[in-house]
């Protein structure tokens, strides 16, 4: 029980000290995580003792993870995964290999016996989605190339971590009989569940769905009971709550209903698992965890140089420029929370300790603190050691593909959202483009494929100031940059120039700061112009509005 009589005015207080440490953490630019971890060990009987026995949190933990596995279910995109080629699914798939096989023979040197060296291992190899999708959200670097990739290999992340802890939670409880009974059982709970789902999916879910979606609140209220009752039956069944309410999710995916739940639902589990990490902290023992800052130390510089190294080894060899490969790297320089609910599995079913729970706690709350600066300045970073990483970068073709147009007007560089918009605008002028990405795999879209002789995409990079010498410069009127950063257009615009190129350049920012840099260059003549899309699509969007209202829009 809470070291109180009233549990109530506990739970507040501690809210209330979760709400001042998260202020502090944002101000610090640190994910929450970190600072719930640290409530945890303030409120615990490490410091003001105030939680002795965790039971009374357990119940809103639970159902945190259980709506943590929901949503990762319900917004499983394998789309996204096949969009991003096989690149996600190699490096993905690469990394958990390199970090789980690398990671458990340090382990095990560091004097760790094998089970707990493999679970620490496995805890290693697993990075935050929340996380990194939050701070490339906040950098609005979501759409561009290491976005996308970056998020494609953590949801080959997230379907590995679901696959590790079913297996887990079907062959790690205290199950009797030989291997062949137990694995006969298993999967015979596990095809009824499964056969049972299948049915609820296609002839119940659908039509019962039309009728709750008729209220809002109806519509989330129905979601967490769909999601803890299915969990609460996959534990039934002697799996666990995390694979049930995956699974959950996962049926109500292909609704119309998911984007909505998604959004409805993502504070409430921030809430939840607010409880979880609260817990965890409060249950180190602080006395044992002294002794193994060694051991958390490194395994945190494993996680947060190894990791990276892996990930830009494997893009290097697929041709990814080296700029992609360390911005994509650092995505995986964390460990998950996913990594602390698999420790706490590992705990619950007998095959680890509280020494290994605090190791693993303490390599997360080092990583991710660290590593949430280096996703913040990486850009910075990445200029400072860029000479270094040409290591990691293949020799990549300078040819202009068989199909460039036979009059190039303008050189557009970067295909992106903006970029695309653009293309077709070009194309649907009459202009003949030219397209210059820096992903090797990028398609035109079908608006751009139907000017297919006016139209074609070369691989190539903003930073290489050699690459413009392969362009035909001489017949391009407009060069037109729609990267939305200041470094790679400086590159860009003062390699053009070396090339010879004397023809128009336009560059984009999308805050005036940045605009504000070039003002210098377009005062040198070097620059004609500088694009700001999100003020542009404004002031077009109001001259429409006003013009609709004066009676003079024109709407055919």
């Amino acid at each position: 029980m809470l070291a109180a009589t009233d549990t109530f005015t506990l739970t507040a207080g501690v809210l209330a000290v979760a709400a001042v440490v998260g202020f502090v953490a944002s101000r610090l630019k640190q994910p929450l995580i970190v600072a719930f971890i640290a409530v945890g060990i303030m409120v615990g009987p490490t410091g003001f003792g105030w939680v002795r026995d965790t039971e009374p949190l357990e119940l809103f933990a639970e159902i945190g993870i259980a709506i943590l596995l929901f949503l990762v279910g319900l917004k499983l995109d394998v789309h996204l995964v096949r969009t991003t080629g096989r690149v996600a699914l190699i490096t993905g798939l690469g990394q958990v290999l390199f970090t789980s096989l690398v990671g458990f023979l340090l382990a095990w040197l560091l004097g760790m016996d094998p089970t707990v060296a493999l679970y620490v291992a496995i805890a290693l190899t697993f990075s935050s989605t929340i996380i990194i999708v939050k701070l490339l959200s906040d950098k609005r670097e979501l759409e561009e190339l290491h976005g996308r990739i970056a998020l494609g290999f953590l949801i080959v992340q997230d379907i590995v971590v679901v696959l590790v802890m079913i297996s887990l939670s079907s062959f790690g409880g205290d199950r009797e009989g030989s291997v062949a009974a137990q694995f006969g059982l298993v999967a015979l709970q596990g095809a009824a569940l499964l056969v049972g789902l299948a049915i609820v999916m296609r002839w119940v879910l659908p039509t019962a769905m039309k009728y709750v979606a008729t209220s809002s609140e109806l519509l989330v209220v129905t979601a967490v009971a769909w999601a803890v009752s299915i969990a609460a039956l996959s534990s039934w069944l002697d799996f666990s709550v995390e694979v049930g309410a995956f699974l959950a999710g996962f049926a109500l995916a292909s609704t119309p209903y998911r984007e909505s739940l998604a959004s409805s639902l993502s504070g409430l589990r921030d809430f939840l698992l607010l409880f979880f990490f609260i817990e965890l902290g409060a249950q180190l023992d602080f006395s044992a965890i002294s002794s193994q800052i060694p051991v958390a130390i490194v395994l945190s510089l494993f996680v947060l140089i190894g990791n990276p190294l892996i990930v830009m080894v494997i893009m290097g060899i697929m041709r990814y420029p080296k700029r992609v490969s360390f911005l994509c790297g650092l995505a995986v320089a964390q460990i998950s929370e996913f990594s602390l609910i698999l420790i706490a599995l590992g705990r619950d079913l007998g095959h680890v300790d509280n020494e290994a729970v605090g190791l693993v706690t303490l390599v997360g709350m080092i990583t991710i603190g660290m590593s949430t600066y280096l996703i913040l300045y990486s850009h910075q970073i990445y200029e400072r050691i860029a000479p270094l990483l040409s290591v990691f970068e293949r020799e990549r073709t300078r040819d202009l593909p068989e199909a460039e147009p036979v009059d190039v007007d303008v050189i557009v560089y970067g295909y992106g959202r903006f970029g695309r918009h653009l293309v077709e605008r070009l194309l649907d002028d009459g202009r003949g483009v030219l397209i210059v990405d820096w992903d090797p795999r990028r398609e035109l879209t079908p608006a751009a494929t139907a000017h297919g002789d006016r139209v074609s995409v070369v691989y190539g990079d903003a930073d290489d100031a050699a690459y413009p010498e392969s362009l035909p410069l001489a017949a391009a009127t407009w060069v037109v940059s729609t990267i939305p950063r200041v470094e790679p257009n400086k590159v860009l615009v003062s390699s053009l120039r070396n090339w010879g190129y004397s023809g128009s350049v336009a560059v984009t920012a999308h805050t005036d700061e940045d605009a504000a840099m070039f003002d210098a260059l377009v005062d040198a003549g070097v620059i004609d112009e500088v694009v700001q899309p999100f003020d542009d699509a404004a002031d077009d969007a109001l001259r429409t509005l006003f013009a609709r209202n004066d009676g003079t829009a024109d709407v055919t």
